[in-house]
Order: C-alpha cells, then structure tokens, then sequence
C-alpha cells in the first residue's frame, strides 16, 4: 500500500449501527482519526476532501474531483456494481467487498426455498388457509432430495457456502467456475464457463449465485432455461440483472423448467404487475436473504481486519478487480 500516514480521515456513507465508531477507534488506539457520517451525496461532497478512507456502497462519479486523497474503498456488500464506474477503474483507488459476510445466511436461504418445494409447503400453506386437508395432493408433490444433482453458477464464498450445505442433505455437487482450479472436496464436479449447458442439463436443482458484471448481465436466458430439464428448479440470491426475467417468465409458464426460487429481480421491487406474483411454482423474496442480526458483526469484522492491513500498510482482504467488476 506504500506510505501511509499515521493519522485517517475514515468516512462511513451510512447510518452505523451501534459501537461501530467506537469499534473503529478502538482498532488503532493512540492514532489521529477522523471519523466522519456522510450518507448522501451533499454530505460526501464535503466530507471527501482530505479523506483517505471511505466505508460505505456508494462514490457518485461526479464527486471523483473530490476524492484525490482516496486510497481506500470498503463496501458493505459482496456486489460492487453500485460502486464502480470509469473514472474509479482509472483510479488509484482499492476496492474492497464484504465477501463471507452474507454466505451463511444466503445459502441458508437457498436451502430453505429448496426444501420449501421439496416438501410441498406452499401448495400446504395455500391448504392452510382454505383449512383444507389435502393430503393427496401436498404428499403427491412431495420428493426426496437425497441423490439428486445441484449445479452451482458461480462457486465464490456463496457458492461454496451452498454447496457445503448442500451436500449434507446427499446432493451432488456440480459447479461453474471461471478459472480452472483445484476441485474442493464438496464438489463432485467443476465446469468452466462454455460448459455450462451441461451442468444445466444435468441439475435437479440450478442455483445462481453470479455478481452483476457486463459479462454476467442476462447471462441465463432463453437457451439456458431451455438447456435444464423440465423437472427442475431455479434459485437466484445472486442479482436480478444476470437473468433474462421475461425469459425465465416464459419458462415457467411454459412449463420448460417447474419452479423457482428468487430473492433478487429485475427491476427491484419487482412490480405489482409482474406474472411471477400469482405463479404457484414460484417462491418469491423481497432481496431479504442477506438480512442477519449477526451479519453487521461479520461485516465490522472483515473492515476492521482490514482497517489494521491498510494501517500497517499491508495487503487488504477481499481486494475487488474493479476493472471486471467482481
């Protein structure tokens, strides 16, 4: 990181839960820090200058002028498709992400969708609230998932957080990955990204776990959908904008693939006018599958660690390659 100064002007672009300041004084006893709440726009403006650190989601382009202190970006999220725009790729500037700070509660979200249709509970919930005992119709389309195939789009921290989870319910574990690498010891199998027909053609279960970037946006569209088979299910808690969603509209109605799981959409909020609403073979969440009372303590973890790197003038965690967007 070269030369660092002893004192920091800290910016943090967003409300902060409680003991974060505190927290954050605490990870550098003794030092000079400024530490400044800017959470729009007119604020950041004047906050930026002379600021070397900025802990938030955002950096209008238009306040890069502003920022010729910079060093040093930390979002609060693993997605950084809000954040970067030409002039911070030009940039000097570090970005680095909250990755493994939502894993474990995203994919406890996709494995709850899963055996929410698995087990038949939103044809029993809509029974519930007729009163309606309708064992032969929920058990009929009830299923095991022991012995049945997941594929997995994108095998970062989320990925392998699913396929972890998943294994231990006896799946086998397909994946695309962008790089050939070793295969970890819960994957059955790795794929690039040119085989990823065969995954898809392949899977019980397709989850997409993808960051938003110009190479992933609609990434699963008409071919893909039609590529998996007709019994099987689509999870996203990854974004809405690598799917084609009128694409993924026509699958389910058409019966090309039998339901879906989604947490992200495109746009958000999905409007009220949208046929995913009133499908029955749909589970549909409000981007809720990253919310945990304990994430904003994993969240403080990967900043301050990296807070004491960045000091030290060592390198950062979880460094983002701002120019491919991930």
């Amino acid at each position: 990181m070269g030369d660092i100064p002893v004192g920091h002007k800290i910016i943090v672009g967003f409300n902060p839960q409680p003991g974060l300041i505190d927290s954050i004084r605490s990870a550098l006893p003794g030092e000079d820090l400024e530490i400044v709440t800017a959470t729009d726009d007119e604020a950041l403006a004047q906050a930026l200058p002379g600021a070397d650190i900025l802990l938030g989601l955002r950096l209008n382009p238009d306040l890069m002028p502003l920022a010729s202190s910079l060093r040093w970006i930390q979002t609060i999220s693993a997605g950084v498709e809000k954040l970067v725009s030409p002039a911070l790729v030009d940039s000097d500037i570090v970005i680095t992400n909250a990755s493994g700070a939502h894993a474990p509660q995203i994919s406890e979200h996709i494995l709850a969708m899963l055996l929410a249709f698995a087990r038949n509970l939103p044809t029993a919930y809509r029974a519930q609230l007729n009163a309606d005992w309708d064992y032969d119709t929920i058990a009929g389309g009830s299923f095991e998932l022991e012995g049945k195939t997941l594929g997995i789009i994108g095998l970062g921290d989320l990925g392998d957080a699913v396929a972890v989870k998943a294994r231990a319910f006896g799946l086998d574990i397909l994946a695309v990955r962008n790089r050939p690498t070793a295969k970890p010891a819960y994957v059955d199998e790795i794929f690039l990204p040119a085989q990823l027909p065969e995954l898809l053609s392949r899977s019980d279960f397709v989850v997409d776990t993808l960051p938003l970037t110009p190479n992933t946006r609609h990434m699963l569209g008409a071919a893909e959908f039609s590529a998996m088979r007709d019994t099987a299910f689509f999870f996203n808690a990854g974004r809405g904008g690598t799917v084609d969603q009128e694409a993924l509209i026509f699958a389910l109605q058409s019966g090309a693939i039998a339901g879906a799981g989604i947490d992200v959409t495109d746009p958000e909020p999905l409007p009220p006018e949208s046929p995913l609403w009133k499908m029955t073979n749909v589970i549909i969440t409000p981007h809720t599958s990253g919310y945990s009372p304990r994430v904003r303590e994993r969240f403080a973890r990967i900043f301050l660690d990296n807070l004491a790197r960045f000091h030290a003038g060592e390198p950062l965690a979880n460094v983002v390659n701002a120019a491919a967007g991930y």
